[in-house]
């Protein structure tokens, strides 16, 4: 199947993060297994979605991994002049959700794997597709799992996120969290004899705030981002019942967006520091003030593959580049950069500027570029040559 065909199927399946995939994941296991792939399921606990890894070739060495997701983010309250779930070709661009984060990758993958299969590889093709990323690289964690116990992992990986089809070696990592501001209830008339549970949470964001300051001012910086700094922001509070009572309870999400150079952890302790400080001086009036930290699932490592690293050479070896990026947004990268050891890049067809937005695109030209990247991948494994070279 060509890659056209491959995504017109992929765009179908409504696969938005609240549903579920394994209609895809099934369709893409059958085809790869009808070309003589190995493939596994690593299905959740309900069964409903499921990571699918897959091996073209030979099993008993490390190969190149080509990674993706298949999740998308939802087309509510979007005004599409398009179907979202239907791929629509015209003036050289293909529309529908998923095309550009990241559906046209993963078919071009797809696509490359099948033709694979019909050839002697020397060195094998890994194929890795994954669910809820979007909502925090969650999904892909138990395939992770499975690497880091597997007896042979790849030597390398692409993540196609769309790049347009740059080779990108960082992007920052992500730590979620949620405090809960813990505060006293009364009567508004009486405001001061009571711990006003929203005056907790802002006292913590004037803190969250003046942390970003410093960084902006003083903190390391990396001029291959937009944003060349780690980032703290706030974007959620929720709190109060009524406007005559005194709020108990505050909750406030916040992120931060970390360079590698930054440990997250350390950042995250000052703010716990201060968030103590400012529950002990509420606690005169109410011994149950408290202001208590917890991570959220929403966190992921940050990327930085050394620019002079075998993986990167060899993907620029594959597009005739010489150039490389980092990209603001997060990836899977990370948790296989870190977690597994293998070294990573990011590389894939269309722009994150056409991503999430109604009439999502890719164009022709991006994905032709990916399936000759992928055909040129195919060509140095039948050859079994070294890696780096």
């Amino acid at each position: 199947m060509q890659t056209a065909d491959i995504l017109s199927k992929l765009i179908a399946f409504d696969t938005t993060s609240a549903n579920p995939n394994m209609d895809l994941i099934e369709w893409c296991a059958g085809l790869l297994r009808d070309a003589g792939a190995e493939v596994t399921l690593l299905p959740d606990d309900s069964g409903k979605k499921a990571n699918l890894f897959a091996t073209v070739g030979p099993t008993d060495r490390p190969g190149v991994l080509l990674s993706g997701h298949t999740d998308v983010v939802p087309v509510a309250g979007q005004n599409w002049s398009k179907p979202p779930f239907e791929l629509t070709f015209e003036d050289g661009r293909y529309y529908g959700r998923g095309t550009c984060d990241m559906k046209g990758f993963v078919a071009s993958a797809l696509s490359a794997a099948l033709s694979a299969s019909t050839k002697d590889l020397q060195t094998p093709l890994h194929l890795a597709l994954s669910y809820d990323e979007e909502i925090g690289c969650i999904g892909v964690r138990s395939l992770i799992d499975m690497l880091e116990a597997a007896p042979f992992k790849p030597a390398m990986c692409i993540v196609g996120e769309p790049t347009s089809m740059q080779v990108a070696v960082g992007h920052k990592g992500k730590t979620a969290a949620k405090a809960t501001c813990i505060g006293r209830e009364g009567h508004s008339a009486l405001a001061p004899q009571a711990v006003n549970a929203i005056y907790l949470a802002t006292d913590l964001i004037a803190e969250i705030r003046r942390i970003q300051e410093r960084l902006a001012a003083t903190g390391t910086q990396d001029f291959d981002y937009d944003v060349p700094y780690t980032t703290l922001h706030v974007g959620l509070i929720n709190a109060g019942v009524a406007l005559n009572i005194v709020p108990n309870h505050c909750e406030v999400t916040f992120e931060i967006r970390n360079l590698a150079e930054n440990d997250p952890t350390v950042l995250m302790q000052e703010i716990k520091d201060r968030a103590e400080e400012i529950a002990e001086r509420a606690r005169v009036i109410a011994p149950e003030a408290a202001i208590n930290i917890e991570m959220t699932a929403n966190t992921y490592p940050g990327l930085a593959t050394p620019e002079d690293g075998a993986v990167v050479a060899f993907v620029k070896s594959l597009l005739g580049a010489n150039d490389t990026m980092k990209v603001a947004f997060g990836t899977e990268g990370g948790l296989f950069s870190s977690r597994v050891g293998i070294p990573t890049v990011v590389c894939g067809p269309g722009s994150m500027a056409q991503g999430h937005k109604p009439d999502e695109f890719v164009s022709a030209d991006q994905l032709e570029k990916c399936d000759r990247m992928l055909a040129a991948l195919t060509d140095r494994l039948v050859k079994g040559l070294p890696l780096n070279s």
